[in-house]
C-alpha cells in the first residue's frame, strides 16, 4: 500500500477510536443526565434528570407535562448523610412541571426522587435517586481549551501506537507531541477546571481518591516513560504501546467517577438540607 494512502487511513481510525471513546465516556459518567419515558393514561412523556449544576442558584428540575390533570414532587435528601427524606412539590408553568434543589456549596451532592400523579396514581420516575453534585462555574474558554488539547492527547497517542505497529517513522514526533497535549490538558488546565468547579487544584494522590486526577496522573506518567526510553534510545518504542494502552483504558473509565464530594456525615457537616 502507498505509505500516504496508509498513514492517512491509520489517522482516519485514530480519529474514530478517538471519537468513540471520548463519546462513551461523556455519555456514562455519573454527571450525565437520566433520561426516560413515562406513560401517564396512554400518553407518553419524555424526561431528563439533570445530575450535574453549576449555577449559584437552586438547582431547575423541569418536565414538560402537558396534561394539566398531572402533578409532582420531589423527594430529596442530601448524599452521605444523615439527613430524613423531604418532600417538595412541583409547580405548574404552563406545560412544565417545575421544582427547585436547593443549592449546595462546591462538591455537595443531593439524591433525588421525582414522582408524577394523577386520579390518585402515582408515577415514580426514577427507581433509584437521582445523585446531582453542585460546582462552580468553568469559562467556556478553559473548557474548551481543555476539552480540544485532551482529545488531541488521545488522537496522537492512538496514532503513535499505530506508528509503532505498523513501523512507520514519526514515532518519537507523535510521542512528543501525545505528552506535550497530555501535560497541557490533563496536568494544567485539569487543576485549573478542578479549581473553578470545586476549589482545588489537586484531590488526587497523594491528597485524595479523586479518580479523574489520578488517572489523568497516570496517563501523564506512562507516557513521560515512553519518551524517556525514547530519549536514551529511539529504538525503544514498546513503552509508547504500552501507554497508548493506558491512555485508552482510562478513556473507558466513565468521566466524574470517585470524583470531588463532601461527605456531610463528618463532623461539621451535618446541617440539613435548607428548602
Amino acid at each position: 500500500m502507498n505509505p500516504r494512502l496508509k498513514s492517512f487511513l491509520l489517522w482516519i481510525l485514530a480519529f474514530v477510536i478517538t471519537v468513540a471513546a471520548g463519546y462513551y465516556q461523556r455519555t456514562t459518567g455519573p454527571t450525565y443526565e437520566i433520561r426516560g419515558k413515562a406513560v401517564i393514561d396512554g400518553e407518553s412523556y419524555k424526561y431528563k434528570l439533570i445530575r450535574t449544576y453549576d449555577g449559584s442558584d437552586d438547582a431547575p428540575i423541569e418536565l414538560t407535562i402537558s396534561d394539566p390533570e398531572v402533578s409532582g414532587e420531589l423527594r430529596l435528601r442530601r448524599y452521605k448523610s444523615y439527613d430524613e427524606w423531604s418532600t417538595t412539590p412541583m409547580v405548574r408553568q404552563g406545560d412544565k412541571l417545575a421544582g427547585t434543589i436547593p443549592h449546595q456549596e462546591m462538591a455537595g451532592k443531593v439524591m433525588y426522587h421525582v414522582t408524577l400523579m394523577k386520579n390518585g396514581k402515582n408515577y415514580l420516575l426514577n427507581e433509584e435517586p437521582a445523585v446531582i453534585r453542585f460546582k462552580g462555574f468553568v469559562p467556556l474558554g478553559v473548557l474548551y481549551a481543555h476539552i480540544i488539547t485532551i482529545f488531541l492527547a488521545m488522537l496522537f497517542s492512538t496514532r503513535t501506537a499505530f506508528e509503532v505497529l505498523f513501523k512507520l517513522k514519526y514515532t518519537y514526533l507523535y510521542t512528543w507531541l501525545t505528552v506535550i497535549f497530555l501535560a497541557v490538558g490533563g496536568m494544567i488546565l485539569g487543576p485549573v477546571i478542578q479549581k473553578y468547579a470545586f476549589d482545588a487544584y489537586w484531590t488526587g494522590w497523594p491528597f485524595g481518591n479523586d479518580l479523574t486526577d489520578n488517572k489523568s496522573l497516570l496517563a501523564f506518567i506512562f507516557w513521560l516513560v515512553a519518551l524517556g526510553y525514547q530519549i536514551w534510545r529511539r529504538e525503544k518504542k514498546g513503552w509508547a504501546v504500552a501507554a497508548a494502552v493506558v491512555l485508552f483504558v482510562i478513556y473507558m473509565i466513565p468521566h466524574s467517577v470517585l470524583g470531588s464530594e463532601i461527605d456531610y456525615t463528618k463532623e461539621g457537616q451535618q446541617t440539613e438540607i435548607q428548602e
